[in-house]
């Protein structure tokens, strides 16, 4: 059985999926992708289509990669799935940044559910502080991953266009979209974007500046 995560186009590089088996009243779950947002929700669809005789869910985490804050909630779904059916739930074989996300939360990264960090003694309000702090930062790395995943796709249009008209290399049509993103102040998508729609003969006309600028990049990257 399978249930997954769908997500946007940007995402779908994050997808989750869970493969699972059951034998003799143990089930052994199989995540395999990101931690991110909806990972939670797939995992309540996967729970909920294991059989109602078996006492033992087991979790192998080692197809997990990466996982955000949300994966917090991930493992809140599976401890509850377990104390409302009484059966003995478990999640190990955490990968490195995983286990980063689970220490700084204070949990043990060897068994988060049972292990002694989820009867530690309460953790210093600086130090809890200083994991939030952490945890934020993890946030806006994968918002900036997510991010470069989107604007991949226009950036190398723009550049297969400067390559077809001005017959240069990779790293070339590269550099000139870089150079005019720093002339002009404007997103390297926003430059991209108005390349790729100068080629096809529609979207918007880009701003004086960025005109200059382009001009300004082309110059001095081709010439």
């Amino acid at each position: 059985m399978r249930s997954a995560t769908h997500t946007s186009r940007a995402e779908r590089l994050k997808t989750l999926a869970i493969d699972s088996s059951v034998a003799g009243g143990r089930a052994v779950l199989v995540p395999r992708g990101d931690l991110m947002h909806g990972c939670a929700d797939t995992l309540t669809r996967a729970l909920a289509r294991l059989p109602e005789d078996i006492d033992r869910v087991e979790l192998d985490m080692t197809g997990v990669c990466f996982m955000d804050t949300t994966g917090l909630h991930f493992l809140e779904v599976l401890d509850t799935y377990g104390r409302g059916r009484r059966v003995r739930v478990t999640a190990t074989g955490w990968a490195e940044q995983p286990r980063q996300v689970l220490e700084m939360a204070g949990l043990d990264p060897d068994d988060p559910l049972h292990g002694p960090g989820t009867r530690r003694e309460p953790v210093p309000t600086t130090v809890i502080l200083e994991r939030t702090r952490q945890l934020d930062r993890l946030r806006t790395e994968v918002e900036q991953l997510r991010q470069a995943i989107a604007t991949r796709p226009v950036i190398d249009q723009a550049r297969g266009v400067l390559m077809a008209t001005h017959a240069c290399s990779p790293d070339q049509a590269w550099d000139v979209l870089r150079e005019a993103s720093q002339l002009s102040n404007t997103k390297l998508r926003k430059v991209a974007e108005v390349v790729t729609a100068g080629a096809e003969g529609g979207g918007p006309h880009p701003s004086p500046e960025l005109r200059r600028a382009l001009r300004t990049a082309i110059d001095r990257c081709l010439n």
